[in-house]
């Protein structure tokens, strides 16, 4: 072989090296920016999902808080469903017991419940396939003789961890099947409540409620504090109290709030 030869064979063998080098620099850049953009696609779409949570948590729970103390004009059973208060709530825990004698029992999510009381009939809820007025979790309600057209009817929501999959979830509990609750929607970690009874300079927590002022609030602040999928980094988020929080869980999360008026409590004293 001559020299020229050689030394052909060697620039080819050098822009190999040089080709293979840009090769691996493309590539590279190639799949950095995939996962740069995977990674804003899957926030993104955490993103959405946690909004579509929060509404639709806060949506269910203000159609019932404005459904609460009401009682169809024809009922003959008019106002027996609110003699104990359209509304109950608890701090840091969930209704519990006989629907007129609740009490609260704590949760480990520090989620705040509420129990919603009115009269049901086929306008004011879906009816069932039997035509019977249902409860917030499209349960069927038994009429009675007496009751007529309405039955009373109590909806108690909080949120906790689901003992299957351990992913919080907002739960509701209706008179339809009493002691069986069912999740409503996924990834509901938190419940807060705030009630603003006539009168008052500012909202209360339920556990600074006297018995006697359920009847008197006039509107609930309602916050429901939705967890999303773990991410590469702790979360910075507002929770529901306002405060600036981080989560070290590397979870996202963020807080939807809505102001619901009780269209049926007079405001006045009881």
């Amino acid at each position: 072989m001559t020299r020229r030869a050689l030394r052909s064979c060697g620039h080819t063998l050098l822009e190999v090296m040089i080709a293979v080098a840009l090769g691996l620099v493309v590539t590279a850049g190639a799949v950095s920016l995939y996962r740069s953009q995977r990674l804003a696609l899957v926030r993104a779409t955490d993103a959405v999902q946690m909004h579509d949570a929060g509404m639709t948590a806060l949506t269910l729970i203000a159609l019932q808080l404005q459904m609460a103390g009401f009682t169809p004009a024809d009922a003959p059973s008019a106002g027996a469903s609110t003699s104990t208060g359209a509304l109950f709530g608890c701090s840091a825990a969930r209704p519990v017991g006989a629907d007129e004698r609740l009490t609260c029992e704590a949760l480990a999510s520090h989620s705040d419940g509420i129990a919603i009381r009115y009269v049901a009939d086929n306008v004011s809820t879906w009816p069932s396939a039997a035509a019977q007025p249902t409860d917030c979790l499209g349960q069927g309600l038994v009429r009675t003789l007496a009751e007529g057209q309405g039955v009373p009817v109590v909806n108690r929501f909080y949120a906790k961890a689901s003992g299957s999959t351990g992913e919080p979830e907002l739960y509701c509990e209706g008179s339809g099947k009493p002691g069986s609750s069912q999740p409503l929607v996924e990834g509901v970690e938190r419940l807060r409540l705030r009630y603003w009874a006539a009168g008052a300079p500012a909202a209360l927590d339920a556990s600074a409620l006297a018995p006697d002022q359920w009847n008197r609030v006039v509107a609930v602040d309602v916050c429901v504090l939705v967890r999303g999928a773990r991410d590469t980094a702790p979360s910075r988020y507002v929770d529901c109290d306002g405060v600036p929080s981080v989560g070290t869980d590397k979870r996202a999360r963020d807080a939807f709030w809505r102001r619901v008026a009780i269209r049926n409590n007079s405001g006045g004293e009881t």
